[in-house]
């Protein structure tokens, strides 16, 4: 990968697989928060607004690191979001075992908040 020095990267396990997570240097803002709101159109200057630990040469840098490594961070995402997906119906599954009345009452509230918002 180049411009390493612009990122650090943070070990973790994904369902006994080992991961690595990447952070804006100096912070803990994870260049997946940067990014995002690069795709979305955001320019830097909007996006130090948004974080205000991270200088303008930080996510400057942060938006040099994805450019340099497009293909591998854009992969990375996806894993990220697959991996967020799978945690969150994990945690739906288990509020649904573990406590099935109010599962059930917060699915009817959703419902007819759909419906009414239609």
């Amino acid at each position: 990968m180049k411009h390493k020095e612009f990122i650090s990267e943070i070990g973790y396990e994904f369902n006994g697989q080992p991961r690595t997570a990447y952070r804006v240097a100096g912070s803990r803002v994870s260049i997946d928060s940067v990014i995002g709101a690069y795709r979305r159109g955001e320019s830097p200057e909007r996006i130090i607004d948004s974080f205000e630990s991270l200088s303008l040469e930080q996510v400057n840098n942060a938006i040099t690191f994805y450019l340099a490594n497009q293909e591998e961070i854009d992969e990375y995402l996806q894993q990220g979001e697959i991996e967020g997906e799978i945690i969150g119906r994990q945690i739906n599954e288990k509020f649904r075992a573990e406590k099935p009345e109010l599962y059930q009452r917060l699915m009817a509230a959703k419902q007819r908040s759909l419906k009414s918002a239609a």
